[in-house]
């Protein structure tokens, strides 16, 4: 499963196992330090384009910076909360916002938003927090499978480069640094990437090779 698809269904489930009337999926961003909207089942674009929340500010940022659930009666109100005016437009009210955290360390928080005042009881974070821990190891597998797919792609691209630099190095007479150099130009000039040029220039020369 594509790890966007991932998050969208994460949102999915917890609104309506929490009966939400809007549910987000933040991630933190390691470099910059802010959480960022993920994913959401709110079809509000002012929502889905909030700001996103510095490490340690507003709800999310304290309960990722401190890796403990925060819960609110009112976000219109309290003033921890950093967006109370797209709270008001949007009608959202109660907030429970639990982290999602693998092996104790944060790469994310759930929230949970209700349209009228409710007190989050102690059962519904701890059914909240599960499902973040769940999400959680999910998210984290789906990025490592990525991150693996991602090598792999750049290896197979590589070889795929050096091989097509082989064949020009050899067809033209010319230096493989050239060579190299004629790929990228082309790669640039037809806006294809180095991995389609280096194809065509491979595949090029097995037709030949056929002849």
């Amino acid at each position: 499963m594509y790890l966007e698809e991932l998050l969208r269904l994460v949102v999915q489930v917890t609104a309506e196992i929490m009966n939400s009337k809007i549910s987000s999926l933040m991630l933190l961003d390691p470099d910059k330090k802010e959480l960022v909207v993920k994913a959401t089942q709110s079809i509000s674009e002012a929502y889905n384009k909030k700001p996103n929340v510095p490490l340690g500010q507003g709800i999310s940022g304290v309960v990722a910076q401190e890796n403990k659930p925060v819960c609110v009666l009112d976000v219109k109100t309290d003033l921890r909360y950093l967006n109370r005016e797209l709270a008001k437009k949007e009608g959202l009210c109660s907030l429970a916002c639990v982290p999602l955290a693998v092996k104790g360390r944060v790469i994310g928080v759930l929230n949970c938003y209700t349209s009228k005042k409710h007190k989050f009881s102690k059962h519904e974070v701890d059914l909240l927090t599960a499902l973040a821990n769940q999400a959680a190891i999910a998210i984290e597998n789906a990025e490592l499978n990525l991150r693996a797919r991602s090598a792999e792609d750049a290896l197979t691209t590589r070889k795929l480069v050096e091989r097509a630099k082989d064949i020009l190095s050899q067809e033209a007479n010319i230096f493989p640094s050239e060579a190299y150099r004629l790929i990228q130009k082309q790669s640039m000039d037809m806006r294809k990437s180095m991995r389609e040029v280096a194809e065509a220039i491979i595949l090029a020369k097995d037709i030949r090779a056929k002849k």
